[in-house]
């Protein structure tokens, strides 16, 4: 499959080089200067993946992960300049997959990109079943979209294939290591306390009277309850 990447920094010799490097690795690569011209191009370019700084002009990075959000279809690569928790962290909670610190090798953005592409399309796929339902829950694999009722919820791209994961096995507990490695993928160098945060953030969206779907097993991890 041919995957296209959006490269986003306003820094040029930057985005050249990643763009180079990504050409000759057979990605389709278009670039953006700015956090408006990141927004612009993810309509009509129609990114797999986004390689975004998170100091941008016009939008911060996290901005503009703040408004891809509804979009569960790009895998977003966070570049910082800074190597602080907090800006991983709050980057992660906005959306974010994935996150490097400046200055950066090549080869391993090129190795994470990659990853990033097929973890998203693998957990496209998902042929054994398109809906996953628990009471008014339902979410459609095929469109990775989520409904709870009538209201449409709003989930990033890891919130939302952690949930399909522990829906899909119900009063299965999976401790927090092995969410990581099926949702992140084991190129993930983060902690475990993203896993924590990413269940706090879907019991947020979701109804009352639903969120003890999403259960701690404490000293070990999470699970569904499979009932509403």
């Amino acid at each position: 499959m041919n995957y296209k990447v959006l490269v986003a920094d306003d820094e040029q010799s930057i985005a050249k080089a990643i763009a180079y490097a990504l050409t000759r690795e057979g990605f389709t690569v278009d670039t953006a200067a700015d956090g408006e011209e990141v927004l612009r191009k993810a309509e009509l370019f129609q990114p797999h993946a986004l390689v975004l700084d998170v100091m941008m002009p016009k939008l911060s990075g996290f901005d503009v992960c703040r408004k891809l959000a509804p979009r569960s279809d790009i895998g977003i690569l966070l570049l910082t300049a800074k190597d602080d928790i907090v800006d991983k962290v709050l980057g992660l909670e906005l959306g974010a997959d994935d996150y490097m610190t400046k200055p950066f090798d090549l080869r391993e953005l090129i190795a994470r990109i990659h990853a990033l592409c097929r973890r998203l399309e693998k957990n496209g796929e998902r042929p054994e079943a398109s809906l996953l339902s628990v009471g008014e829950l339902v979410l459609q694999l095929n469109h990775r979209s989520v409904t709870q009722g009538d209201e449409s919820l709003t989930l990033t791209p890891k919130e939302f294939d952690l949930l399909a994961l522990l829906l899909a096995h119900p009063k299965h507990v999976f401790t927090r290591d092995e969410l990581l490695q099926q949702v992140w993928g084991i190129d993930y160098s983060g902690g475990t306390r993203t896993v924590d945060i990413h269940i706090q953030r879907l019991r947020s969206k979701l109804k009352d009277d639903q969120q003890q779907l999403l259960q701690t097993v404490y000293g070990i991890g999470y699970r569904s309850s499979g009932q509403p």
